[in-house]
């Protein structure tokens, strides 16, 4: 069984092929070059952070199937100062167009020491912005976006930093490693 984590950088397609027909995106392709496996899961193209990929369906099947509730964490960077009233409405689980989503463990943190992003998020002196680690059990179209939204805060930055007892911990942007 082969497992790779990969640390998936901002404009990366969660794919080994491009298939549009407008100008070339980077793909898993062009960093991770180990045959025979599969992204678990998929983030978002601008999405960052930790992409599981693996030659072994089962073990695919449980890192991406909701009903394992394997917990994602996230590392969010939102646009407004989010109050403890809007981490309680993660914590119980907010209204989506899909339905509610299950309750989130939703905390407030100090900016995190990343990587800069290449293009970096739009600064603005009149709008200030936070840090929440959002660990959730399900895995919606563009959850945490959705969520942080349904609360008034639009995510500006998105990290997936951890699935299950899987992290980011030393894997560079664009780097990889075995485990």
């Amino acid at each position: 069984m082969t497992l790779v984590l990969f640390n998936k950088p901002y404009g990366v397609l969660c794919q080994f092929t491009e298939e549009s027909t407008g100008p070339k995106r980077a793909t898993l392709a062009d960093f991770v070059k180990v045959p025979g496996i599969y992204p678990a899961g998929r983030l978002d193209l601008d999405s960052e952070g930790l992409l599981l990929l693996t030659d072994d369906g089962r073990l695919q099947a449980r890192i991406a199937d909701p009903k394992f509730k394997l917990p994602k964490s996230y590392l969010v960077q939102v646009e407004g100062e989010v109050s403890e009233a809007g981490l309680a409405a993660l914590r119980q689980g907010v209204a989506l167009k899909d339905g509610v989503t299950r309750p989130a463990e939703a905390e407030r943190v100090a900016a995190p020491d990343l990587w800069s992003r290449d293009p970096p998020v739009r600064f603005r002196k009149t709008v200030p912005d936070c840090w929440i680690r959002l660990t959730i059990r399900e895995g919606r179209n563009r959850q945490v976006r959705r969520m942080t939204a349904a609360i008034g805060h639009p995510t500006l930055r998105l990290v997936r930093w951890s699935i299950g007892d899987w992290s980011l911990d030393g894997i560079a942007p664009g780097e990889w490693r075995r485990d």
